[in-house]
């Protein structure tokens, strides 16, 4: 009897399990970071590989010689990216140590390492309590996810160079990355390089610092910590305190990497190539740089002249321009792309400073970077139509599309961009309104603009917001059910809704 589903899951299924199996490569890494530092946690990792990749050979055969399509290209990109988080979690929980190894924390720390979040369960991130190899392992998922799971195994399969560019479009929706060259494996490639090559220049800078004596803190393992984590603007720190923990050289180094990672990094390419106008020739570029300046500007005025802002880890900060602009660059190339970082706890900050930086994330990165939110490609367009509306309104007779680099902006590409932007802003309220209820019903005390912030932290993928989820916060107290709700949140929004939203339909499966 036919069954009427049109979609070849079995090609589908098979394809998720050859990338889970490549991905159980990674574990290499917290295998020989176990092994350098006493073999703590080491039968953890290796168990941890065994099933991942014994799970994923059984799903490839499924079908050996899988042919998807743009249809199959959504089931295998949301389910890749579920998958990795369940699997990417095993090690938390076999490990039985700290907050994490309750499977569905552990499972929310996996999808905020893969999905670049840096949201935390974790009650004590300290080496008392989990192995560096566990805390490596931690930073790594986010190295991976930054760039694009989908993207990595484009560029390393052979397999996945038919069909790369249907996944590589699903994986990211949005107005995407284009084509470096002829072949979609080779610009996947280049994209990987691109990000490979930020990452060890920061992770040599950072141990430079150390060597040269202006960072005493950032030995060479915290190096590669801090390097996986800044590129894909993930936010995981194996310190407590995050950034705080280091001197100032280290928290100026960073900003410029934090804004690097916001970039497309196609852009990052080209410039490398040999262009070296080809940024500011960019719409999207011109607008993030303006952003973030102007940001940064008025955040430095905000905390210059706040005479009452102090902390005991940071001292008087109002009247002191080095720090006040310090901090108010940092925080704002932080939480502008989503990195997430903190380098001071910014909770302590004034209304309208914490106001500044509520905006700033609502931004998002720019399109084909690591960064997530709704993106300043899509604000772009949206003030641009704005315009143009403003425009035709006073001359009903003109034509005038939306341009964006020179080029006129399809019209089906404009109402996209409003989609978007308008369900990513309906979840995000939808998402206040759950967690609030969630929140009632167990009796759990919880202030509105730590529920605000919140909701766009997981859906933006961002992080720390203020109150209980601040930077020296976490997400251990919320409800067991109000962390699942955040888990799907994350995974939706690193995948930028769609991807999921259409496989909860009908249309679908049948059409």
């Amino acid at each position: 009897m036919r069954s009427g589903i049109r979609v070849d899951w079995r090609a589908g299924l098979s394809l998720v399990g050859t990338i889970l199996a490549v991905l159980s490569l990674a574990f290499v890494v917290p295998i020989v970071v176990a092994l350098a530092y006493g073999g703590e946690d080491l039968w953890v990792f290796i168990a941890a590989m065994a099933l991942t990749a014994g799970f994923g050979l059984a799903l490839r055969r499924l079908d050996p010689a899988p042919d998807p399509g743009a249809r199959e290209a959504f089931m295998v990109v949301a389910l890749t990216w579920l998958f990795a988080a369940v699997f990417g979690a095993l090690p938390y929980v076999l490990a039985g140590n700290g907050t994490v190894a309750h499977p569905v924390n552990a499972l929310f720390e996996s999808m905020s390492g893969f999905t670049t979040t840096g949201a935390t369960v974790m009650d004590d991130i300290s080496f008392d309590t989990h192995s560096r190899a566990m805390l490596m392992w931690r930073q790594l998922t986010q190295w991976l996810g930054g760039m694009g799971i989908i993207v990595l195994a484009v560029a390393i399969l052979s397999q996945m160079a038919v069909g790369g560019a249907q996944l590589m479009k699903a994986e990211t929706p949005g107005p995407g990355v284009s084509k470096l060259t002829p072949h979609i494996a080779e610009t996947a490639r280049v994209l990987w390089l691109a990000y490979i090559g930020f990452t060890a220049l920061l992770i040599a800078l950072l141990y430079g610092l150390h060597l040269l004596g202006f960072a005493p803190n950032m030995d060479l393992y915290n190096a590669f910590a801090h390097g996986f984590t800044t590129l894909p603007t993930g936010g995981f720190s194996p310190e407590a305190r995050s950034i705080e923990a280091f001197s100032p050289a280290v928290q100026w180094l960073i900003v410029p990497f934090m804004f690097i990672a916001g970039v497309n990094f196609v852009l990052w390419w080209h410039l490398i190539s040999g262009d070296p106008w080809v940024l500011f020739r960019d719409n999207e570029f011109r607008l993030y740089l303006g952003t973030v300046s102007v940001l940064t500007v008025v955040g430095t005025a905000l905390l210059f002249f706040d005479a009452a802002l102090s902390t005991p880890e940071t001292g008087q900060i109002g009247g002191n321009l080095e720090r006040s602009a310090r901090y108010a660059a940092f925080q704002i190339a932080s939480l502008t792309n989503s990195t997430g970082y903190a380098n001071m706890d910014f909770d302590a900050w004034s209304g309208p400073a914490k106001g500044l930086l509520l905006f700033a994330m609502f931004i998002g990165g720019s399109t084909g970077s690591t960064g997530g939110g709704i993106k300043v490609l899509r604000w772009l367009v949206i003030l641009k139509s704005l315009r143009r509306e403003v425009f035709t309104t006073i001359h009903p007779e003109a034509v005038r599309p939306v341009r964006m680099n020179r080029r006129v902006l399809d019209e089906d590409a404009v109402r996209g961009i409003y989609a978007f932007t308008l369900l990513y802003l309906l979840l995000f309220f939808v998402g206040i309104l759950l967690l609030a209820a969630d929140a009632a019903r167990v009796g759990f005390d919880i202030g509105t603009l730590d529920l605000v912030t919140a909701s766009i932290a997981t859906i933006g993928n961002i992080g720390p917001g203020f109150g209980v989820v601040g930077p020296m916060g976490g997400y251990l107290e919320f409800p067991t059910t109000s962390k699942i709700l955040m888990i799907v949140y994350m995974w939706i929004g690193r995948l930028e809704i769609f991807p999921v939203l259409v496989l909860l339909t009908s249309a679908y499966w049948r059409s």
